[in-house]
């Protein structure tokens, strides 16, 4: 592969971050404003790291409109931890649950899930390798679950909920991993929403909980303490039962301030929109490069593709990391093609693939 100051990195996660905002940390990385230290090395417990902290909550309680009655966190373990604690915390009445199970994480969840209740999974796109997002109608969730969950947004397989699940009045749990402050959304909407920052947000390391206050505090008395909401939502110490990662924190509040700088989550959709249109309209119109799902239910996130030919594939993923965009070889189960075109993805890495990808396709007829 060729040398590059910077490619066009396509990874489903960890993924590319705002230049701008990578190059804030690398010049605050030896002395965080005048602190003479760097917060790699911040005590959690220091006025500058508290500071840190409080302001990333309030701008993305900003971003997203968080309603006053929910629990902005940041914790440990990755979206996978959350497979856990949403039954451990949310199965508090009837112990019951219906997951919509839309990609392999969700399934991941439900399996997860099963050991902790009585969960049903009440609609699965898995007959079709999950290439679409299975509809469902309030008359197919039992009528005393204590909530409905689904992945909102799939990596793997680039689906996507282009419209709320239409569950009646129940209580939605949604894994907003792939695609949180990509489109606005109504907090309200939802009782518990969940990212891992590795895709949209921040390093991995950090995962963002927003919980609505009256379902925290009702986990069974043997709960593990770090597991139980309740830990971490303490008054005057929201997510510092322990030592918090520190410098995602960090790095999730620069992309915060970078996303309110240019407009905040309504500018950065439309520049999403803009960047998968592009991609998509190739796509529709190419004679050998053919989009992996159902189009009602793209994704402007992970947009997966194949050629039909695995060895075609191969070769169009080698050119393209010799041109500088890197990690667009398809989940092991899906096989082909998929970029990754998050936030931080520039216009400039979309054009660069779509016109590699119709020079390849001349080269291939």
């Amino acid at each position: 592969m060729a040398k590059y100051d910077r490619v066009y990195n396509f990874s489903a996660g960890p993924s590319t971050l705002p230049v701008e905002v990578l190059e804030k940390c690398r010049d605050q990385m030896m002395n965080y404003e005048g602190t003479g230290e760097s917060v790699m090395e911040m005590s959690h417990r220091s006025a500058e790291f508290k500071k840190i902290i409080e302001d990333a909550e309030q701008n993305l309680r900003d971003l997203m409109n968080i309603p006053d009655n929910y629990y902005v966190l940041f914790l440990q373990g990755g979206g996978t931890l959350q497979f856990s604690m949403v039954p451990i915390n949310l199965l508090t009445k009837s112990k019951k649950a219906d997951y919509i199970v839309t990609g392999n994480w969700g399934k991941k969840a439900y399996q997860e899930a099963c050991k902790f209740g009585d969960i049903r999974c009440v609609a699965s796109s898995e007959d079709d390798n999950f290439s679409y997002i299975p509809k469902v109608t309030p008359e197919d969730i039992r009528d005393d679950v204590d909530y409905v969950y689904i992945c909102w947004n799939n990596t793997v397989f680039g689906t996507h909920c282009n419209e709320m699940p239409n569950i009646g009045d129940h209580l939605l749990v949604a894994d907003m991993s792939s695609c949180i402050l990509s489109e606005e959304i109504d907090v309200s909407k939802f009782g518990l929403i969940y990212a891992g920052a590795q895709k949209n947000v921040a390093p991995a390391g950090v995962t963002i909980v927003i919980v609505r206050k009256d379902l925290v505090g009702h986990a069974p008395e043997n709960t593990p303490i770090y597991l139980d909401y309740a830990t971490h939502c303490k008054e005057g110490k929201v997510s510092m039962y322990n030592t918090p990662p520190c410098y995602s924190i960090y790095v999730a509040g620069e992309v915060f301030k970078y996303l309110k700088s240019i407009g905040g989550v309504a500018e950065m959709h439309r520049r999403d929109v803009e960047k998968a249109g592009k991609l998509y309209g190739y796509l529709d119109q190419s004679k050998l490069f053919k989009p992996s799902v159902a189009k009602e239910d793209r994704s402007l996130m992970n947009i997966t593709f194949v050629t039909g030919d695995p060895e075609l594939d191969k070769k169009f993923i080698a050119g393209a990391k010799e041109r500088g965009m890197i990690n667009l070889k398809g989940y092991r189960t899906v096989g082909g093609m998929r970029a990754s075109t998050y936030n931080a993805m520039p216009m400039e890495g979309v054009e660069a693939l779509v016109d590699y990808m119709k020079q390849f396709e001349d080269e291939n007829k």
